[in-house]
């Protein structure tokens, strides 16, 4: 009895542990999700699937099971039935914390399966270590990261595993537990584009290689068939596999194989001068009927043209200048080398070692990781965001390099045995190319100093390695998002915790009905932590009616307040970051929401409106009278002009900007104040209705009679000349 009381204590002690751990990391949990994942689980798997989300893109709404990759909610919600049909009550919250850690491990766990078939085990112990530490990838795996790319990145690197032990026995067995892989990664993550592109590239490189084997047309023909039919089952994919112009690639390649394996078949029945021309005719046949079909469905519309976010991987100006939304985005704009150092350290270097090594004994599973590495690189040069598709390739080449020199200096004597990659099937490859290990079977041996020179050299930088990953993701990437954290002069930490205590107002003051009106960047957290309804949200589908929200907050308040009784606004969020120095808040956004709406609305709307005669954005006296009378500056800088932060500057003075702003008596008529936070980083403004206007002046009794009887005088005036019209067309 004493030991089974003991045995309910602790399990009471680690329930309540694990339920301060939700409690905390669920605050940054992607709102949105949960909401999904939690009426999935309530209402079941078809309900969600016609889920129309009221809450959402008012007065539009949005039909989540056809609008989203329900990958990552489905795996949530089957891990909750799993646990509970096994009686281990758990709620859906606690999965949905936990689910991107239990991910990240399985992710290095695919790392190492990974590099272990293109170079050796050693080297795969290597990657799954880089791999579980590196920040790059912990910014997406954190407890209450519940995000797509927490299971997506999984999904890919087990798809590329599978593909190179495709291609590797020619193992349709291999490449049906790939297919299923790749349609685990299509119901997660829009990324799955990345991979419908690399393995075609890849064996157009193999054709052009000479290296083009049996194995590799029953992995890739095997892959297309079934991983396209899988792919088109998920609602939100529908039958862009086949009408779209990023799934083109997949298919022309498809076909080549198709033809080139044809043309194998023939050449070994013909006569040498015969294969020669029966090539030439077959090529040129061929080429020219997939030009003209490709031409063709494009005009009438079959295949959809290329997409604004595939021109804005090539061209970094593009988004800016015809899509502003995805220009607008932080984590779409390039990415900075204090990035690259910052989320890879040390493997920034040892990165290309790695891929010498693979270009120097190349094969075709290598020609594989090199083409990823190198088509890796360029897209996460372009965007921030996806630093998430260069990461494991790092860990895998950084490993490969490391692994290398290990085993070159760890040894007295120099291995004469071949590496543990090489098997039977690629003999001919090694033999043609060289092992790295038959070269410097030749070379001298060397010194034990040097050797333990270079070891040490390695041990150092590993271990800066992780002391740098464990700094960056204790201080960066494990905070809360929607808590924030800042430190005073005597170095004490502070906690901002303003947007939950907005959220929580809005969910207890105000009606259930109310809709909200607020950038797009806080529709998730709104809808999600408050229960209200949102005009926009961060899906961003619908660029028209987020301009709109842009041109009333760039329009003076008259014309803001007839688009907001247009969209039934009860309220206005705002984010203003100038009383505690917040660099993130909507002022600094708000050329964005400019740009935007200018899109939409060029008449009504323009950017050098808000910038000064020397094309300067700026806040304080010097500003231009578009921006002074804007709808966000006024609600921005309402009742600021009264605040003196400290001694040392004066009232209204802007800390995020450093300037002391223009406009200090800012007054509104069609909105009042209802709730500013703790430390202002959060304010929310009532809309009046329309009988609480203020007053106009009262004019003198005899200026109003006379007013009145004009006015009565012009309407008989017009009432005549009404009836006159109708008399003469006979519908008096």
């Amino acid at each position: 009895e004493q030991k089974h009381h003991n045995a309910q204590m602790t399990l009471h002690s680690f329930s309540f542990a694990c339920a301060a751990v939700c409690e905390y990391s669920c605050v940054f949990v992607n709102r949105f999700n949960y909401r999904s994942t939690h009426h999935l689980t309530t209402n079941g798997f078809y309900e969600f699937l016609n889920w129309f989300d009221e809450r959402a893109w008012y007065p539009l709404g949005r039909i989540v099971g056809g609008t989203v990759y329900p990958g990552l909610m489905v795996t949530a919600g089957l891990i909750h039935y799993i646990l509970n049909l096994v009686h281990l009550t758990v709620h859906i919250r606690d999965v949905c914390v936990f689910l991107a850690p239990v991910f990240s491990a399985l992710t290095a766990v695919a790392t190492f399966l990974l590099t272990r078939e293109l170079w050796s085990q050693g080297a795969g112990l290597l990657s799954a270590c880089f791999m579980a530490v590196v920040p790059g990838y912990i910014s997406r795996s954190v407890a209450g990261s519940f995000d797509n790319e927490a299971v997506a990145i999984f999904a890919l690197q087990f798809t590329y595993f599978l593909w190179v032990k495709s291609i590797k026995t020619g193992s349709v067995f291999w490449t049906v537990g790939c297919c299923l892989s790749y349609f685990y990664m299509v119901s997660a993550w829009g990324g799955y584009v990345f991979i419908i592109n690399l393995i075609p590239l890849h064996v157009f490189v193999l054709l052009l290689m000479r290296r083009f084997s049996k194995r590799v047309y029953i992995a890739y023909s095997t892959f297309y068939i079934i991983g396209l039919i899988l792919s088109m089952q998920i609602p939100f994919v529908g039958f862009q596999p086949i009408r779209t112009s990023e799934h083109m690639a997949a298919a022309g390649v498809f076909m080549l194989v198709q033809l080139y394996s044809f043309l194998q078949f023939l050449r070994d029945r013909l006569t040498r001068q015969d294969k020669q021309t029966l090539f030439s005719v077959c090529v040129c046949v061929a080429a020219l009927l997939l030009f003209v079909c490709v031409v063709y469905l494009s005009c009438i519309g079959w295949i959809a043209p290329w997409s604004g976010r595939f021109y804005s991987l090539w061209d970094t100006g593009y988004a800016k200048i015809h899509i502003p939304i995805i220009a607008s985005v932080s984590e779409h704009q390039p990415t900075t080398w204090v990035s690259f150092f910052f989320d890879l350290h040390i493997l920034v270097c040892t990165f290309p070692a790695g891929l010498w090594f693979c270009i120097r004994n190349i094969n075709a599973e290598r020609m594989f990781v090199v083409l990823y590495g190198i088509s890796a690189v360029y897209f996460a040069g372009v965007m921030v965001r996806l630093m998430l598709t260069l990461t494991p390739v790092v860990c895998v080449l950084s490993a490969v390099c490391f692994s290398s020199v290990f085993e070159r200096y760890l040894s007295d004597e120099l291995k004469q045995d071949d590496p543990p990659a090489e098997d039977a099937a690629d003999e001919d490859d090694r033999r043609n190319s060289g092992s790295l290990y038959d070269k410097v079977r030749q070379e001298p041996g060397l010194g034990s100093n040097i050797r333990s020179l270079v070891i040490v050299l390695l041990l150092l930088l590993l271990l800066m390695f992780t002391v740098h990953c464990t700094w960056v993701t204790s201080n960066a990437y494990s905070s809360p998002s929607v808590v924030l954290a800042s430190y005073n002069h005597d170095g004490s930490r502070r906690i901002l915790d303003d947007f939950r205590e907005a959220y929580y107002w809005l969910r207890l003051n105000t009606d259930q009905h109310a809709r909200v009106m607020s950038w797009w960047d806080y529709g998730y957290q709104i809808a999600g932590m408050a229960n209200r309804t949102t005009l926009v949200d961060n899906n961003t589908w619908n660029n028209s009616h987020i301009a709109l929200v842009g041109k009333a907050m760039a329009s003076n308040e008259s014309v803001a307040y007839d688009i907001m009784r247009l969209l039934d606004v009860d309220y206005v969020l705002i984010i203003f970051g100038g009383v505690i120095g917040y660099s993130g808040d909507d002022i600094n956004k708000f050329l964005w929401m400019v740009r935007i709406a200018e899109g939409e609305h060029p008449r009504d709307v323009r950017e050098s409106d808000f910038f000064t005669p020397l094309g300067e954005f700026r806040v304080d006296k010097a500003a231009s009278p578009a921006l002074l009378n804007s709808l966000m500056y006024k609600m921005s800088y309402h009742r600021f002009g009264e605040m003196q932060l400290d001694f040392r500057t004066p009232p209204g003075f802007d800390r995020t900007r450093n300037a002391e702003i223009g406009n200090k008596d800012v007054r509104l008529r069609h909105l009042e104040e209802a709730f500013t936070s703790e430390h202002w980083l959060v304010r929310i403004y009532k809309v009046k209705d329309l009988d609480n206007r203020q007053p106009l002046e009262r004019k003198p009794r005899g200026t109003r009679r006379k007013r009145g009887f004009i006015k009565n005088k012009l309407v008989l005036k017009k009432g005549r000349r009404l009836n006159r019209k109708l008399k003469r067309t006979g519908l008096d």
